[in-house]
């Protein structure tokens, strides 16, 4: 969800967070909503949800390089609130970062949750989805498609593998170590091949990506589906040549000058939809 700047102190961003000059300190600050039965199977664990719920804000602050500050959480009560508020516990435990207030609420129908996550930049200027340029590679911080299995254990009940789609981890770490050297960067919440347009188009670029390369980070035989799919919260970032060597990223393709596409697959545009749009 794209914040926009509110006063001359804040910058708006073509992205999933705000940034804000503060004295001598530069804050990120990021929202985000999720709704039973769109974001979350209907009668899913409220543990997860609270979990899931913080964790892809923190994935907006990874982007950033931001190291998190707090959080504000909103919460639409209904059965089973005490295991909301484990999951809560438990994340912002695993984290480090301390809720600072919200709100409840009660309503018939279908439930939503907001959450909004305060975080300080590490490094200036923070980065965003506008600064690729031709001759950067472009790199992946983890595997996708692992969320489409968990989605599909947790939906058929097969068991095994559901945290990555119930309980994603963030890579702040990885997020603050990248910021100085990236000169693009957004996590892949809506698909791999949606969001490396996105920042094609936010940087005037053409993101040309390697299928092999992709492969090797994708589950046996569901490529095209793991591209596509989303809901991984793994780091997308475009940067000089041998990052690689220094972080713990795999190169999936090259920045291209822009032509007549922003996104290439092996030489092609990919066909089709290319992630989950709102």
């Amino acid at each position: 969800m794209k914040a926009l700047a509110t006063s001359p102190a804040a910058r708006g961003l073509e992205d999933d967070a705000a940034v804000l000059q503060l004295g001598s300190e530069t804050l990120v600050l990021t929202h985000d909503t999720m709704v039973e039965g769109v974001h979350t199977l209907e009668g899913q664990d409220p543990a997860d949800v609270a979990w899931k719920l913080v964790a892809v804000n923190l994935s907006d602050l990874a982007a950033k390089g931001a190291e998190p500050l707090g959080l504000l959480v909103s919460h639409m009560l209904g059965d089973d609130d005490h295991r909301f508020v484990e999951g809560l516990r438990a994340v912002c435990t695993e984290y480090g970062v301390p809720l600072l207030g919200g709100d409840t609420v009660r309503s018939d129908g279908t439930r939503a949750w907001g959450c909004t996550a305060i975080g300080r930049a590490t490094h200036v200027p923070v980065p965003s989805r506008s600064g690729a340029q031709a001759g950067d590679a472009i790199y992946l911080g983890g595997p996708i498609g692992q969320a489409l299995l968990g989605f599909e254990a947790l939906r058929d009940g097969t068991g095994g593998g559901e945290s990555a789609y119930c309980r994603p981890r963030p890579q702040l770490e990885l997020g603050q170590a990248l910021a100085p050297s990236v000169t693009a960067m957004m996590d892949v919440s809506d698909g791999l091949l949606l969001d490396a347009s996105r920042i094609a188009h936010a940087s005037g670029v053409t993101l040309h990506l390697d299928s092999d390369a992709i492969a090797s980070m994708a589950p046996e035989g569901r490529l095209e589906e793991a591209m596509r799919w989303g809901d991984d919260y793994v780091l997308l970032a475009t940067g000089p040549e041998g990052l690689d060597a220094h972080h713990p990223v795999t190169r999936i393709g090259t920045v291209l000058e822009r032509g007549d596409e922003p996104l290439l697959l092996d030489g092609s545009p990919p066909e089709g939809k290319l992630g989950y749009t709102h």
